[in-house]
């Protein structure tokens, strides 16, 4: 019957009721949202006011003006105050030095930053502008127009009309270079010729120092040594070293002493007195940056450095064969004295260790040598 539960009438009546109801749930999809515009445009104190304008000009190039004046103060405490001297507040104290150039520095640093925020808000065409939204890349009409731009920014920055703004701005951009320059000095000493001959140009290798063991400081015997046999040493006088001086001097002083058959290695003739019977010293730093290195290879006479493989010929004075090294392995100059032990007949005659700037590699063994 029609309109029973279950008939095709019944069934369209609720299929209606329910689109119905969907479309009081689903709302319409809401229009385009109308530009709103720009805001009419308001002028500032300092653009209406011409003392305001003046006022502000000035308090700029004050600010700006100040700090040449604290970076000459800057270098003034530096050389001025002692590093010892403590300033107290309380129970607090902190260093003098370190308080008076944070403070110059800082407050240099500071008033170029609110001078720039300044001269931004208050003296620089303020005007909003609508640019529409474009692809990332520019046209080839807009990269034409760069140049106007730029012009036009320049023009907005008024610094046509108030010059003192950008001198003060760049005289006080570059007086901040005085204190970053003069802090250099605290990087270290100067690596004057003297003082590098003092420190890393020499170690405490010296005549009759016997060339000891580096982990018991036993003394090493010539005649106790075979071919083919590596050992790590240093010298006999580190041990009376202690702490900070102790590392400083295991670092450069750090030997290798090999021996090998006479027959299968050379020998310069400047080089004849720095070996017994075969045996060789060398210096266990690679010359390359620094590392330590005792990986030995006895069939070829190479030693190589596991850092960056550079390969050093103990059997060919040093020389490099391999790798990123350019320089050969400092050889320390040995003999044997009464007792037979193995002793230094001086230090090494050129500096251990990688280059540096200063460092005249002109003496160093180069292969062909003699």
């Amino acid at each position: 019957m029609a309109g029973e539960e279950g008939s095709p009438v019944a069934m369209s009546d609720e299929a209606d009721s329910d689109k119905m109801n969907d479309a009081q749930i689903v709302p319409s999809s809401p229009g385009p949202i109308p530009d709103p515009g720009l805001e009419p445009y308001v002028e500032r104190y300092s653009d209406t006011d011409p003392e305001v304008g003046r006022r502000v000009y000035r308090q700029i190039v004050t600010m700006y003006g100040l700090v040449p004046i604290l970076a000459v103060a800057f270098v003034v405490f530096y050389f001025a105050i002692p590093r010892d001297a403590a300033v107290r507040f309380g129970p607090l104290h902190t260093s003098a030095m370190n308080l008076a150039l944070g403070g110059t520095a800082g407050l240099a640093i500071l008033l170029i930053g609110l001078a720039s925020i300044h001269w931004a808000k208050q003296v620089m065409d303020d005007r909003e502008s609508v640019d529409e939204r474009h692809e990332l890349a520019s046209s080839p009409e807009d990269r034409k127009t760069v140049g106007q731009i730029w012009r036009t920014g320049a023009e907005e920055s008024r610094l046509g009309r108030r010059k003192m703004i950008g001198l003060a701005l760049g005289s006080a951009l570059g007086a901040l270079a005085l204190p970053a320059l003069v802090s250099l000095a605290d990087l270290g000493p100067k690596p004057t010729s003297k003082l590098r001959a003092e420190t890393i140009e020499r170690t405490i290798w010296a005549e009759g120092v016997r060339l000891v063991n580096d982990v018991t400081f036993a003394p090493v015997k010539a005649s106790d040594m075979e071919i083919g046999e590596l050992v790590n040493a240093q010298p006999e006088n580190l041990e009376k070293l202690e702490g900070a001086e102790r590392q400083v001097e295991r670092a450069k002083s750090s030997i290798i002493i090999v021996r090998m058959d006479p027959d299968s290695i050379k020998i310069p003739d400047s080089r004849k007195d720095w070996q017994v019977g075969g045996i060789l010293s060398y210096s266990k730093i690679c010359t390359h940056v620094g590392c330590p290195i005792s990986l030995w290879e006895q069939q070829t006479h190479h030693l190589l450095c596991p850092c960056h493989q550079s390969t050093f010929d103990l059997g060919d004075s040093g020389v490099v064969v391999f790798g990123p090294a350019a320089r050969a392995l400092p050889q320390l100059p040995i003999t044997v004295n009464s007792e037979g032990y193995l002793v230094a007949r001086s230090d090494f005659t050129v500096p251990v260790g990688p280059s540096y700037f200063e460092r005249d590699s002109r003496h160093d063994f180069k292969k062909g040598d003699n």
